[in-house]
C-alpha cells in the first residue's frame, strides 16, 4: 500500500469512527472490531456483539483514574480491556467512560481485566484513532474469529505511525492585511491524510532567522474572548511583535491541546469540580498534552525556513521543532492575558507542563 493509500484508508476508518460505525483493526492476522463507546446506540452494540459479549477499552490514563491500575495489568499496556460482566450495559459503559459525572456517582466498578494478549497492539491503535477522530478514547471491542460482515479496516501499525512527519501540501496564497500587521500573507496547508488545514501567516519581512510562533487554536479564546485561557491575547499580542520585526505564525488546527473542542468542553466541565487543566484531560483519558509539533516543522521546512527564534514559553515546542531538524536559536518569552479567571491554569502549566512563566 502506498503512503497516499494508507492515508486514505486510515481517514476513511477515522471518519467512520466518528460516525458511530464498528471499524475493524488488523494485526498480525488478527482482527478486532470496535465502536465508539460515546456514539454507541443498543442497536449498533448488538451488531457488533454477535459473536459474543464485547471487552470495554480505556486508555491507562481513565483506568489510573478509576483505580483499574491497581488490578496489575501488563506493564506499559496502552490499553487496558474491561471484562464487562451483565451490570455493565450501554449506559454503565458510558457512565464508566466518561468522567464528567465521577463525582457524582463516585463508587464505580468493581472492573475486572483481562490480559489483551496479542491483541494489544490493536487495541492501542483503536485508541489511538479514537483520539484522532477527537472523540473520548474508550471503545467497545471483540476479536473476530469467525466469518462476519465486512467492515471498513485499517492497519494497527500504520494507525500508530500515523501522527509523525505529516505530509502536507500547500493549497493557497494570499494577502491577508491583520489588525496591526497590514502587510501580512496567509499560507494554507493541508494534509494529504485529510486532516484539518493549517495555516501560515507571513507577517512583514521575515529575516534568515525569522521570529516564528506556534499557536494552536482555540475557539473560546482566540474567537469568544474567554477568560479560561491566555489564548487570544498571547495571539493578538504575538501578531503585534512580530510584526515589529518580521516572522511567521503558525496557526495550527489542534484545539484543546489536540483532544478536540468538545473533549475540551468536558474537561472545562471537571476544572469547574476543581481539578487542573492537566488532571482534567487525565481523567477524560488522554495524555495531558495530545498535540504533535512535527507539522509545524513540515510547514517551516515547505516555507523554506530551517532556522528560528521561537516566541514561546513552552521548551517542549523546541524541541520537537529541533527534532525536526528546524533549528532553533532561542526561545524568546511571551506571557500575556494574566486574569482571575485563568490564574490556576497558568500556574498549572508553570508547575506541572515546565512552561518558563
Amino acid at each position: 500500500m502506498t503512503d497516499a493509500s494508507s492515508d486514505i484508508a486510515l481517514a476513511r476508518a477515522r471518519d467512520d469512527l466518528r460516525r458511530g460505525e464498528i471499524v475493524r483493526i488488523t494485526d498480525n492476522g488478527r482482527q478486532l472490531d470496535i465502536l465508539a463507546a460515546e456514539l454507541a446506540t443498543a442497536d449498533r452494540l448488538a451488531q457488533l456483539e454477535q459473536s459474543g459479549r464485547a471487552d470495554l477499552l480505556l486508555t491507562p490514563e481513565r483506568a489510573q483514574t478509576l483505580n483499574i491500575l491497581n488490578q496489575r495489568p501488563a506493564a506499559g499496556a496502552e490499553a487496558i480491556a474491561i471484562n464487562r460482566m451483565p451490570w455493565l450495559d450501554l449506559v454503565t459503559s458510558l457512565a464508566t467512560a466518561d468522567p464528567v459525572d465521577d463525582l457524582s456517582t463516585p463508587f464505580k466498578g468493581p472492573f475486572p481485566t483481562r490480559d489483551l494478549g496479542p491483541l494489544a497492539r490493536a487495541a492501542a491503535a483503536g485508541l489511538s484513532l479514537a483520539k484522532r477522530a477527537t472523540l473520548l478514547p474508550a471503545l467497545f471491542a471483540i476479536e473476530i474469529t469467525a466469518p462476519t460482515p465486512d467492515r471498513l479496516q485499517a492497519d494497527a501499525a500504520a494507525i500508530l505511525s500515523w501522527r509523525r512527519a505529516p505530509r502536507l501540501q500547500i493549497v493557497s496564497r494570499a494577502r491577508l492585511p491583520l489588525d496591526g500587521a497590514e502587510n501580512t500573507s496567509v499560507v494554507a496547508f493541508r494534509p494529504r491524510d485529510g486532516g484539518d488545514e493549517h495555516l501560515a501567516l507571513i507577517i512583514g519581512e521575515p529575516g534568515p532567522t525569522p521570529l516564528i510562533r506556534l499557536h494552536s487554536a482555540c475557539l473560546t479564546g482566540d474567537v469568544l474572548g474567554s477568560l479560561k485561557c491566555d489564548c487570544g491575547p498571547q495571539l493578538r499580542a504575538a501578531v503585534q511583535r512580530i510584526a515589529a520585526e518580521g516572522g511567521i505564525l503558525l496557526y495550527l488546527q489542534q484545539e484543546g491541546r489536540g483532544i478536540g473542542l468538545l473533549n475540551k468542553l468536558r474537561a472545562y466541565q471537571l476544572q469547574d469540580q476543581g481539578f487542573d487543566t492537566v488532571d482534567a484531560n487525565l481523567r477524560l483519558g488522554f495524555g495531558e498534552d495530545e498535540r504533535d509539533f512535527d507539522l509545524a516543522g513540515a510547514m517551516l521546512k515547505q516555507l523554506g525556513v530551517n532556522r528560528v527564534r521561537l516566541l514561546s514559553n513552552n521548551p517542549a515546542k523546541a524541541d520537537a521543532l529541533n527534532a525536526q531538524g528546524v533549528e532553533v536559536t532561542e526561545l524568546v518569552p511571551h506571557s500575556f492575558g494574566e486574569n482571575p479567571h485563568n490564574r490556576h491554569y497558568l500556574e498549572t502549566k508553570r508547575d506541572r507542563q515546565g512552561h518558563k512563566l
